[in-house]
């Protein structure tokens, strides 16, 4: 599924988050979205998913302009803050949600197991979320949203808290699920994760400071490093 971001702008009061974006993201793509706490990351993918509508600019996903329920149900969304509840077992968490996104009996217990084996929680999954540490409800939360094999996912820094060796397990699956034709849209101000993506957002303050094929881009590069590019362009004007 394609998603068009057009001239895009946020402001939350009189203070601009957001300002004239445009890109886009293709079936069978990983887009990354790269830049420091702040930027404007997170108010975009809220966009992206209909959680907030934008002040000016359009948003196209299947054709359809955001927010439209009937695109939800298309998305896999892991959000920055997990959206858990912590009073129940991790496994009742994947089944509560699994049966939101209408899959039942043995066909939901299946999808759960193999999402929770991805993001190593399977010896965890009967524990209560409030005694999971930080790290496990970001994994259980990355399991939820894959639940459902969904066209689209949409993740914001979904490895942060995560060891190198189950990161580079979930990268893997990420690049799995793109060749299977999936539109993936990642958050990170990790520079190497964005260098595993086919096209790359470098955002900062609020701009759009580059953005293309991450090749193009590293190529343009003496360091052949997307860090330096990053910094290049942001003195160049493209933020503050």
């Amino acid at each position: 599924m394609k998603i068009e971001i057009k001239n895009v702008s946020k402001s939350f009061g009189k203070t601009p988050v957001l300002k004239n974006i445009t890109l886009n993201a293709m079936h069978g793509e990983i887009l990354c979205l790269l830049g420091p706490s702040g930027a404007g990351k997170t108010t975009l993918i809220r966009l992206i998913t209909g959680g907030i509508e934008a002040d000016g600019g359009e948003i196209i996903i299947d054709g359809k302009k955001i927010p439209d329920m009937s695109v939800a149900k298309s998305i896999g969304f892991m959000p920055q803050s997990d959206a858990l509840y912590t009073d129940i077992s991790g496994y009742d968490n994947m089944l509560f949600f699994g049966r939101l996104f209408g899959i039942w009996g043995g066909e939901l217990k299946e999808k759960a197991d193999t999402a929770l084996s991805l993001v190593d929680l399977p010896a965890d999954k009967h524990k209560l979320v409030c005694d999971y540490s930080g790290g496990m409800r970001k994994r259980l939360s990355l399991a939820v949203s894959l639940l459902h094999d969904p066209d689209i996912l949409i993740l914001d820094e979904p490895t942060v808290g995560i060891d190198p060796v189950l990161r580079k397990a979930i990268w893997d699956e990420f690049e799995h699920l793109r060749q299977k034709g999936r539109t993936i849209i990642v958050s990170t101000h990790v520079m190497d994760e964005a260098q595993r993506c086919q096209k790359a957002a470098l955002i900062y303050d609020g701009s759009l400071i580059a953005c293309g094929e991450v090749e193009k881009l590293i190529a343009m590069t003496q360091s052949k490093s997307l860090e330096e590019l990053f910094f290049s362009a942001r003195e160049a004007g493209g933020g503050k």
